[in-house]
């Protein structure tokens, strides 16, 4: 589990079990701030493509509100309340997931960098659930945590703002698409090459061993298929 394990499940747990049940029955949520709630739950109407958790009241802001700063529990569900809920313990648990990569591969003696990448991820997410609602003053500008919220959002924030002509938001759909890519090249090369140390009786994995000094894959091999594959110069000969 590790350490950050200790502090990742409880508020993972939190923000699933609190999803789940909002989703499912949470009564409407004023997010305009205007005495106009708008359903977001299965039980009020909703289906799997339009339910989602609506985001707090823009009469709260950026304002703390847990339970307890609510006078009833019908308020704190009029105005939103669940959704700062999961969103702050789905933050902070990804961010000890982040964590605990980084304590589970330095206890192994690994290098860090499998933490160091996954937050890219956790950095976007928390782009459209924490940075960008303090920017404008409001979680109710946050991203709704449903199907149809999520288009919704992009398309309010594509009116109001433009985002698919900045160049750094380029940047990074080219990053994502580039890095899947690279990815899924990598992976299939290398699982293409595996120099097989077992029987067909056995798993393949057995023939392994974490840190050893052989080989586990012919890199001459992959990237001969792939200079072949693309063009020559397209791929490394060497490790």
């Amino acid at each position: 589990i590790g350490w950050f394990g200790v502090l990742m499940i409880p508020t993972l747990l939190t923000a699933t079990s609190v999803f789940i049940i909002a989703f499912v029955a949470a009564p409407p949520v004023d997010i305009d701030g205007i005495r106009e709630p708008v359903a977001g739950s299965l039980l009020y109407g909703n289906n799997i493509i339009s339910g989602a958790i609506i985001p707090s009241s823009a009469a709260i802001g950026i304002h703390f509100y847990p339970i307890w700063e609510a006078t009833s529990l019908d308020e704190w569900l009029y105005n939103g309340g669940p959704y700062e809920l999961i969103v702050l313990h789905f933050l902070l648990g990804v961010c000890c997931y982040i964590g605990r990569e980084w304590e589970l591969s330095y206890r192994l003696g690994m290098r860090p960098w499998i933490s160091v990448a996954f937050t890219a991820p956790v950095a976007a997410a928390a782009a459209v659930f924490l940075v960008y609602p303090i920017g404008q003053g409001s979680f109710s500008d946050g991203m709704p945590l449903g199907i149809s919220g999520t288009f919704n959002f992009m398309l309010v924030f594509q009116a109001e703002h433009n985002i698919l002509m900045h160049p750094f938001h380029q940047l990074g759909v080219a990053g994502v698409f580039g890095g899947s890519l690279f990815s899924a090249m990598h992976g299939s090369l290398v699982t293409s090459s595996l120099i097989r140390e077992t029987t067909e009786n056995e798993s393949a994995n057995n023939g392994y061993k974490f840190g050893q000094e052989e080989e586990t894959y012919n890199i001459v091999a992959a990237h001969g298929y792939f200079g072949r594959l693309i063009f020559q110069y397209a791929s490394f000969h060497n490790s």
